[in-house]
């Protein structure tokens, strides 16, 4: 399935808003995944929401336990490392190989200015391994650090992660998505997606998730939102 515009914009080049390259993307499912196969998405997305899951995350106003996880190049950093400089941004992602995500973090990409300008620093986590976040951000051109949450025990933390449901699981099979290979485990758990934005001490200042991945904050809403903090 072809993911970008007919005009083949680069990362570097599409400045539309977030939720209008979503709109595309939704565009090109709807015209080329079978029905079935969109039900049952639907579905998965719906039995979340039907418990409530973005709703229990870790709220505002706590404190982010601390980490040490491995980035794209298999270095360790530290959440300590990450808030030296100021205010952290954090976005929980599924993986490289979601559309959507990739839409996401080419958006933060292009705002990463933005952020850095505010006093802000800006980190992905993801539960696929080291070398998937580097073939990752090799392919993106992406500027900030891709971290591994191995077997989502940060993401479950902060209240994010799910396993895939059976019917979920059987499609993901069939078009070659394999996150036992993609994860470095057979867990088939994700987190649904999430952005705060954490104070220097670990207080989290901002919290957001959503049970369907295909909505997400706009990058350009969160740059200025940081400025408020500065």
């Amino acid at each position: 399935m072809k993911w970008r515009s007919l005009e083949e914009t680069s990362p570097d080049t599409d400045i539309r808003p977030l939720r209008e390259i979503f709109a595309e993307r939704k565009e090109l499912i709807a015209k080329y995944v079978p029905a079935e196969t969109q039900a049952i998405h639907a579905r998965a997305v719906a039995e979340l929401k039907q418990n409530n899951l973005a709703d229990s995350i870790l709220p505002i106003g706590s404190k982010i336990p601390e980490f040490h996880l491995h980035d794209h190049d298999g270095k360790t950093v530290s959440s300590s490392d990450l808030m030296a400089k100021g205010h952290l941004v954090l976005c929980f992602i599924r993986g490289r190989w979601c559309p959507f995500c990739v839409a996401q973090i080419e958006a933060m990409n292009l705002v990463l200015p933005e952020i850095e300008g505010a006093g802000a620093t800006f980190a992905v986590i993801s539960p696929q391994t080291a070398q998937q976040s580097f073939f990752m951000r090799d392919q993106h051109k992406l500027r900030f650090p891709l971290l591994s949450d191995a077997g989502n025990k940060f993401a479950r933390q902060f209240g994010l992660t799910y396993r895939v449901p059976e019917e979920q699981k059987t499609v993901y099979q069939r078009v070659f998505v394999n996150l036992p290979f993609v994860n470095g485990d057979d867990s088939w758990e994700l987190p649904i997606p999430a952005t705060y934005i954490v104070d220097p001490d670990g207080s989290v200042l901002y919290a957001t998730a959503n049970e369907d991945y295909t909505e997400r904050p706009e990058p350009v809403a969160i740059a200025q939102l940081l400025q408020t903090w500065r």
